[in-house]
């Protein structure tokens, strides 16, 4: 959110630079700049176009009210967050699918990125299409995730738009640092009972990388799925790696400071 910077004289309330927040809330820079962009911390750009803020606001975050006594600095902060970010990009209270410590950061990012609901896009299209082609897989996907539902930025072979976030492989596949792969759906006890192994498309093979941007933060996957149980080949793996990378060059460059 944009504000006028001479709403109070700076003696009284000082202006403090995106690290200067970071600093005090413990937290990476770059989470800073995601929370100010997207509007979870009220701020306003210079005429340069780094973004400012006043101590009050964040030390209105840092209030012990804003999380349990045992949490860290940045989990009250992540807290105190979530009561104004869209409830789609709020984090559950209890979750039927994992999540990891940094999921309300994630949600933040993912957010800031505008990917959600966008139009079509090419250069996303092409990825998907050379995916399948080079695991030989039926479907390919980038999956978004938001805390409600899984959005497809791009798919082939896949008529659904989305799907709840509940059916999600992808939200497995995000809290791995390397590619998460299901060989046979029905001899996994985590999948074999889920909507989208017991009914259309009937997964029964999954592998998908995490697709994170520049701050690290996972937004979604690229993943391919097949109808019967397989493995990758090492050529097919390193394909399905390759164009991860390339779609992940491809996200949204966080705000600057």
């Amino acid at each position: 959110m944009d504000s006028n910077p001479a709403s109070k004289p700076s003696d009284d309330d000082p202006i403090l630079t995106t690290s200067a927040a970071a600093r005090l809330l413990g937290v990476a820079t770059s989470t800073v700049q995601l929370w100010m962009e997207s509007g979870a911390i009220e701020s306003w750009k210079t005429p340069g176009g780094h973004r400012r803020t006043r101590l009050s606001r964040i030390a209105r975050l840092m209030e012990p009210a804003a999380a349990p006594r045992t949490a860290t600095v940045g989990q009250a902060v992540e807290a105190a967050l979530s009561a104004v970010s869209p409830a789609e990009f709020r984090p559950q209270e209890a979750p039927s699918y994992p999540v990891a410590d940094s999921e309300a950061t994630r949600l933040v990012a993912l957010a800031a990125s505008g990917l959600v609901d966008s139009p079509p896009e090419a250069r996303f299209d092409r990825i998907v299409r050379l995916a399948s082609a080079v695991t030989g897989s039926p479907i390919a996907l980038i999956s978004l995730l938001t805390a409600q539902r899984q959005w497809f930025k791009a798919r082939v072979g896949l008529a659904a738009q989305e799907t709840p976030r509940e059916w999600a492989f992808c939200s497995h596949a995000i809290m791995q640092d390397e590619t998460f792969v299901v060989e046979d759906t029905s001899a996994d006890a985590r999948f074999r009972d889920n909507p989208l192994v017991q009914g259309d498309p009937h997964i029964r093979f999954y592998a998908g990388v995490p697709l994170r941007d520049k701050a690290g933060n996972a937004l979604g996957t690229l993943c391919v799925i097949d109808r019967e149980p397989r493995k990758l080949r090492a050529t097919e793996l390193q394909g399905l790696l390759d164009l991860a990378e390339i779609a992940m060059e491809e996200l949204p460059e966080p705000p600057a400071s």
